[in-house]
């Protein structure tokens, strides 16, 4: 999944409504999205290069609570050579969230299972990422080699600061940046937690989700910018990822014109930076399976 020139998109979805409703599209807003998704259409999407490379990898990741879909992902992932991880959904409040993880892990495909997610962002108890119940479970994806996204809001960053102080042998990867609220032009609250939270050496963070935090018609690269910079001086390069939350990005500009928007972000970083945040970062973290 990784060489000179690879191009690692560390996050995005496919899902085929007639298999799977998604509830979630049917929130006004989501029309431009709600319609199927398959890798193929990513291949079809993906076509600007960023620094001269072109998309050669990916980490496909959940979008319901549901181990069926987990099952259905780790398959694709057997079958399509674009899809190198996979990031999926289990229980992991249930005291039987090990033996759940371990029948995913089982077979061919299980290969494929490098990190687990769980919408916390939609959870209304501030204290969700510390329940007993979600830390044993959180353990038990430790124990096996996995590791964690955490899918939050700029204002739930706390759980994930104090997730990271409890757990340090846990491998995270904060999704979409901790969705700062670039719309609103409020940043301030967002960066102080954010770099708390990277002063965990076991953090890491996609550089992905931006485009839909800002005003989905007007945004542009200075919008994105001083997210962009906080992150970098934050995490530095060998903790970030790129990943278009394709098809999400959709609503506010798609695959093509965020990758543009990243090579305007990198420039001027090195070669060694530009290859940590396109592709060595994500193959790191998630060390997909070798090609057979």
């Amino acid at each position: 999944m990784c060489d000179a020139q690879a191009l690692v998109d560390a996050h995005h979805h496919v899902w085929d409504l007639e298999v799977r409703p998604q509830p979630w599209l049917d929130e006004p807003g989501h029309e431009p999205i709600r319609r199927n998704f398959s890798p193929h259409a990513l291949r079809s999407a993906a076509t600007r290069p960023i620094a001269g490379r072109l998309l050669s990898s990916s980490v496909v990741v959940q979008c319901v609570a549901s181990v069926s879909e987990t099952r259905d992902l780790l398959a694709l992932a057997d079958i399509d050579p674009l899809i190198g991880a996979v990031v999926g959904w289990a229980d992991l409040t249930s005291p039987a969230v090990g033996d759940v993880l371990d029948d995913l892990r089982s077979g061919h495909a299980g290969r494929y299972l490098r990190s687990l997610r769980h919408l916390v962002q939609g959870e209304s108890d501030p204290r969700w990422l510390q329940r007993p119940d979600m830390e044993r479970g959180l353990r038990a994806v430790g124990e096996r080699g996995l590791g964690y996204d955490v899918l939050i809001r700029s204002h739930q960053l706390p759980q994930a600061i104090r997730l990271a102080e409890r757990l340090p042998e846990l491998p995270i990867v904060l999704d979409h940046a901790g969705k700062p609220p670039i719309a609103r032009r409020e940043l301030t609250d967002w960066e102080r937690q954010l770099r708390r939270l990277a002063r965990h050496p076991q953090v890491h963070c996609k550089v992905s989700g931006l485009i839909t935090e800002a005003d989905h018609e007007k945004w542009t690269v200075g919008d994105i910018r001083p997210v962009w910079d906080v992150l970098l001086s934050a995490f530095g390069s060998d903790r970030l990822m790129f990943g278009s939350d394709w098809p999400v990005a959709n609503l506010a500009g798609g695959w093509n014109r965020w990758a543009a928007t990243v090579e305007e972000l990198l420039d001027g970083c090195s070669d060694t930076e530009i290859h940590a945040v396109l592709a060595g970062t994500a193959t790191a973290f998630y060390h997909p399976p070798p090609v057979s």
